[in-house]
């Protein structure tokens, strides 16, 4: 299992178990977590949930590079399989926390864009590669410019691996609601989150689903443009793998990581047009 989930106290704690591959997402993590998230649908000992990645360097890093998805030749119609991963995918309104430590890129937006709040240790890291390997960032785009300000989502989306956002800039523009130590994300997460499980669980259910209404409708219409997009505005497979081989390691500055790092493979491929 790549995904584990402890309950305690009406609070679940959902970790990415893949830390030797900075807990990127495969095609069976991917399905785990959808059916971790339905799963809380029906059971009353969960009340809050708090998601994180396992072993401290990263959160999620986005689709592991070594999945092959095969896709349809229509420019119309795209097979992602991040699409499942988050909790509002799934028809979850119980609250999700997350706890972010290290980095978290490209499709570990899916998920952060689909938690109520976000808990960051001060070493994290947000950045988003697409643009760099020639991939347009549609699905992270949409969901972080509902995060943050306009301006701070498009150099994240634009600037591709030149950017990186760190946790006190994350903070001061109001991605991140709270700062911790390094290693105290997750257990600073668990206390916010016993606090919402403590409360009547269907008014906080309500208010989640209240607070997502309240953006729905600009998000649904956003995402349904994002499949287009990718696939007309992507460069060709094998054009983005040539990109990826030639990456250098970063030192802009803006925190040193090194972008081989990027999708939880070192030194792995990039054909594929699902990068996230």
């Amino acid at each position: 299992m790549t995904v584990r989930t402890e309950i305690e106290d009406g609070v679940a704690l959902v970790t990415l178990d893949r830390p030797e591959r900075h807990n990127a997402v495969d095609v069976a993590t991917a399905a785990q977590l959808a059916d971790t998230w339905r799963a809380f649908r029906f059971d009353d000992a969960v009340r809050a949930v708090v998601l994180t990645g396992a072993g401290g360097r990263a959160f999620c890093t986005g689709i592991d590079r070594s999945v092959d998805v095969p896709q349809p030749s229509s420019p119309y119609s795209l097979d992602d399989p991040l699409l499942r991963i988050g909790p509002k995918a799934n028809d979850l309104w119980k609250p999700v926390i997350a706890a972010v430590e290290g980095m978290a890129c490209g499709g570990a937006f899916y998920l952060l864009g689909e938690a109520e709040f976000l808990i960051a240790a001060d070493n994290a890291t947000f950045f988003d590669p697409h643009t760099t390997y020639g991939m347009v960032s549609a699905y992270e785009s949409v969901h972080m410019a509902q995060r943050m300000p306009y301006g701070e989502a498009a150099r994240l989306a634009l600037m591709g691996t030149a950017e990186r956002l760190g946790a006190r800039r994350a903070y001061e523009i109001g991605l991140v609601s709270e700062l911790t130590a390094p290693g105290a994300a997750a257990e600073m997460a668990r206390h916010r989150a016993a606090v919402l499980a403590a409360q009547p669980t269907e008014a906080v259910q309500g208010t989640v689903r209240a607070l997502w209404a309240a953006k729905e409708a600009a998000r649904s219409q956003a995402l349904a443009h994002a499949p287009q997009l990718i696939a007309l505005g992507s460069l060709p497979p094998d054009r983005q793998a040539a990109l990826f081989a030639a990456r250098k390691r970063h030192g802009d500055g803006h925190g040193g990581q090194d972008d081989r790092q990027e999708g939880g493979q070192d030194g792995g491929r990039s054909g594929h047009p699902l990068i996230r």
